[in-house]
């Protein structure tokens, strides 16, 4: 089931010219409807507004009849609408039916990209180049998500390429949330043929600043059938882990998963040993590759549904995160279904949390004249 990287390589090349030139899941009777909708509507579709801008969906199809929704407002997917072994269509990210539901009080960034700054930054703060910023305290005396409005909650300027390629373009301004110097953003979603959804990132700066971006898909790979993804298979490419303290920063160790609930080496059901870990999974995997080299480091199987999904990165880490928090209350939901504890998990690719405030992890300092560069990619088939 290995992704054909040459092809990638090749997809990567294209969306690079791109740049340049600059849930939960609907029944199958609705996704039918939607499916049917799409087929015979032109141009993206309105999804509402945000301070004075339209917010638009737009839906990128492939020959296999794959189809991935995302939304200007957030670049956030909607939908990502792929077979079971059955054939049967199924969207597998939870999402909303409605733009409030995306703005709801403590909405869990369904779907969207994330940044300045990804996961955690200790104490709401950090020191760089001798002079320290301050962040909002958005998570337990913690920032989160890059603070009170971070990129998923503004809307990005879209600029679809064919029916498979949408790129994203946001400019974040000096002392935004806190962190320093412009930083124009780049994302472009390419829908391949082969079934992958690749997500490109590119960022540069005209000041030193941290940055850390990702994606923040929850997925679901029964399409709403089963309420949890307890029985969904997980397998991770990582032998070490960042252990976290109770506020879920990294204590800066790097820890061997072997011999605890955290081992992923060999795919496992996730209800395994979940018990076992306080809280449920929130964690930063340490992945056992080189930086900055595309490949494969986490597979997810639901037997039921027969859906598989690889994903592939260039990033040395994945925080995986099993919907700890949903409790049922969510409203506005796809369906009006209620996403309960454990509903979905996420598999972000990222840098390691707190990375600002800890000198041993990889560095996450971008500099004027430097590229910020991250290439993920998520392979759906069956089996």
């Amino acid at each position: 089931m290995d992704m054909n990287f040459k092809a990638l390589t090749a997809l990567v090349i294209s969306g690079g010219t791109i740049l340049a030139s600059c849930n939960n899941n609907a029944a199958k009777t609705e996704e039918s409807k939607d499916s049917t909708a799409t087929a015979v509507t032109a141009g993206p579709q309105s999804f509402g507004q945000v301070d004075g801008q339209e917010v638009l969906q737009y839906t990128l199809k492939n020959a296999n009849g794959m189809e991935v929704k995302i939304l200007n407002y957030g670049g956030t997917i909607t939908d990502i609408i792929t077979a079971d072994k059955q054939g049967q269509k199924g969207n597998v990210v939870l999402s909303y039916d409605s733009l409030s539901g995306y703005q709801q009080k403590g909405q869990p960034y369904f779907g969207a990209l994330i940044g300045r700054y990804a996961n955690r930054i200790a104490n709401a703060k950090f020191t760089l180049d001798g002079k320290e910023y301050k962040l909002a305290p958005n998570n337990n005396g913690n920032t989160l998500h890059g603070g009170l409005k971070g990129f998923d909650k503004v809307v990005w300027a879209a600029t679809p390429a064919g029916d498979s390629s949408l790129q994203l373009v946001y400019n974040s301004k000096d002392g935004e949330e806190g962190y320093p110097g412009n930083l124009q953003a780049t994302v472009v979603y390419t829908l391949t043929p082969d079934n992958a959804l690749q997500i490109t990132y590119k960022a540069t700066t005209d000041k030193p600043t941290p940055v850390n971006l990702t994606n923040h898909a929850y997925f679901n790979l029964s399409a709403g059938k089963d309420s949890t993804i307890l029985g969904h298979e997980l397998s991770l490419k990582a032998s070490r882990y960042t252990p976290v303290n109770d506020k879920l920063i990294p204590t800066g160790k790097l820890d061997p998963v072997k011999g605890t609930p955290m081992d992923f080496t060999t795919a496992k059901k996730i209800g395994a040993d979940i018990g076992k870990v306080k809280g449920g999974y929130d964690h930063n995997w340490v992945l056992d590759k080189h930086e900055g080299v595309l490949e494969t480091i986490a597979t997810l199987y639901d037997p039921t549904s027969g859906r598989y999904m690889e994903v592939a990165t260039t990033q040395p880490g994945i925080q995986f995160y099993t919907g700890n928090f949903l409790d049922g209350t969510l409203t506005n939901t796809r369906n009006g279904q209620k996403y309960v504890q454990n509903a979905a998990l996420c598999l972000e690719t990222q840098h390691f949390p707190d990375s600002p405030n800890q000198p041993s992890f990889p560095n996450v300092v971008l500099k004027p004249g430097e590229t910020f560069s991250q290439t993920t990619v998520y392979k759906f088939s069956v089996k």
